[in-house]
């Protein structure tokens, strides 16, 4: 009674414009699998695929230590273990389901938007909009968003947004922009991500990246945020075109059906020429930002960054520090969770901010496809 009064009591508070991060959850599947048991399971697809064609060229082997080398992951969570390590199928199997039950996707935002919600002692009718801010949507309409937001009990309006792995970021920024603008006092951005779907299970070069997960990020006006809360100090987003991370999977395949099964409707990437031109870009982006909002890089106690690579993020925070970061100040989710597309600085977020005080200043950033890259400075109020 008392909490519902409460939430009903900020409902009524008179709005400041000024958007707060007030929670933010997490859904985490219960199934992983390690880089061992990844490589098991490739390896014997290579000697399958090397004995039924003797005369092309043969596949190379995976290995733990080519993955760890090359990324740092040690693990993922995936929604189908069994089909994934299948060296038949390689890929998840989901039943599909009907219209009137709840999508896949729908289901683990729900999930993670509920611990938000929870922790933020919120109500579902005291929240204005959803935001589905994700890599791939396992529909194009009715949105996932307005899904989402009917399974929470949720009025007002929902939308749908891909910015690839920044769209976390992108979906912050416009929870932000609302509340800057008065037409929202509580937003959520909910980022479902079954990546497994999208990833070449097949692909030695990329077969280790991807993991699955749901995260949501409660925006809300600072007259109705909770007394613990971090103020969003700023906002900023930046885009710029590149074919080196790609994937071409879309209702227009099925206008050209001698290619809808080639490689490209899969996850595809130049690793290398994407971790030379994004690590400087999105280093120089948090700078020049961390000026223009008159914050002193080097201060920042905390960076929550994209969990693509430990070598970009490495380097990334070495950049904006001056100094080769700690796990304190850059920590990693990568190992266990993979590269979780946008969800993946909101884990770190989510797992490795508690412990920071009063007047503690970080920085959330995502960057990727597109490619795409975005900031949120943020400071612990409470």
């Amino acid at each position: 009674m008392q909490e519902s009064q409460a939430s009903s009591a900020a409902s009524q508070a008179a709005l400041t414009g000024r958007p707060v991060i007030s929670a933010t959850g997490l859904f985490t599947p219960a199934e992983t699998i390690t880089n061992e048991e990844l490589v098991a399971s490739f390896n014997a697809f290579v000697d399958k695929h090397n004995a039924a064609n003797p005369d092309a060229e043969p596949l190379s082997y995976s290995s733990v230590e080519f993955i760890e080398k090359a990324s740092g992951i040690k693990a993922r969570h995936v929604m189908s273990k069994a089909a994934i390590l299948d060296p038949d199928t390689m890929c998840p199997r989901l039943p599909e389901r009907t219209n009137d039950e709840l999508s896949v996707m729908a289901e683990i935002g729900v999930a993670a938007a509920k611990q938000a919600l929870e922790r933020a002692g919120r109500r579902p009718e005291d929240v204005d909009a959803v935001l589905c801010a994700a890599s791939n949507m396992q529909r194009a309409y009715p949105a996932m968003a307005i899904e989402i937001q009917q399974a929470l009990g949720i009025e007002g309006f929902g939308f749908d947004m891909n910015v690839a792995c920044s769209s976390a970021t992108f979906g912050i920024q416009t929870a932000a922009d609302y509340i800057r603008a008065g037409n929202a006092r509580s937003v959520l951005v909910v980022s479902p991500e079954i990546t497994s779907g999208h990833l070449n299970w097949r692909d030695r070069d990329s077969h280790f990246i991807f993991g699955d997960v749901a995260t949501a990020v409660l925006v809300e006006d600072a007259a109705i945020a909770p007394a613990q809360h971090w103020e969003i100090l700023g906002t900023r987003l930046k885009t710029v075109f590149s074919n080196n991370i790609r994937n071409n999977f879309g209702f227009l395949n099925r206008a050209h059906p001698e290619s809808t099964g080639s490689a490209d409707k899969l996850f595809v990437q130049e690793g290398r020429k994407v971790f030379k031109e994004v690590v400087p870009m999105v280093a120089q982006m948090i700078l020049d930002e961390a000026a223009r909002l008159g914050i002193d890089p080097e201060a920042l106690r905390r960076l929550w960054l994209h969990q693509a690579n430990a070598g970009m993020n490495r380097l990334i925070a070495h950049k904006v520090l001056g100094h080769e970061a700690n796990e304190d100040e850059s920590p990693t989710v990568l190992d266990t969770y993979g590269n979780t597309s946008s969800a993946g600085s909101i884990i770190a977020f989510h797992q490795h901010s508690d412990d920071l005080v009063a007047g503690d200043t970080g920085l959330i950033c995502s960057f990727g496809a597109g490619y795409s890259a975005g900031t949120v400075f943020v400071r612990k109020i409470g």
